[in-house]
């Protein structure tokens, strides 16, 4: 028999759990605008500066350990949630290598078309790399 500790503290995790699920990997709460283009099969490579730098959000975000390698990005500066041009300044980030449904989940994650853009841009070493960029209606 459970006693009633025991039952808050099975509550207390189902809704961390729960709501982790809804955070995280749930395809509820967003829906990819139409117009968004298709994405071909990878490799692709991605410009991370913010919460997706750390490998425990990666995992959550797509179940999958995605290695990292260090990056900075030119003549951009971070303004909160997002990077805005600001030529003589630079964004230290990292660069994931993913496949198409890798991508996708970022996109996701990210909510694509609705909080972020996703645009090409080029890191230090020339490398041609996408960036998520918020939306200019966000907050």
């Amino acid at each position: 028999m459970l006693t009633r500790i025991s039952l808050i503290v099975l509550l207390l995790l189902c809704l961390t759990v729960g709501g982790a699920w809804l955070v995280w990997r749930s395809p509820l709460g967003y829906d990819p605008p139409a117009d968004l283009p298709e994405v071909g099969a990878g490799p692709h490579q991605v410009f991370v500066y913010g919460t997706l730098r750390s490998p425990v959000v990666r995992w959550l975000v797509t179940t999958d350990y995605l290695e990292s390698t260090p990056a900075v990005l030119e003549d951009y500066r971070r303004d909160g949630l997002d990077v805005d041009t600001a030529p003589g300044h630079q964004v230290e980030g990292e660069l994931l290598s993913v496949d198409r449904e890798t991508l996708l989940e970022l996109d996701r994650y990210e909510r694509l078309g609705v909080r972020y853009r996703r645009v090409p841009v080029k890191l230090q070493d020339g490398q041609q790399v996408w960036l998520y960029q918020r939306l200019s209606d966000q907050d």
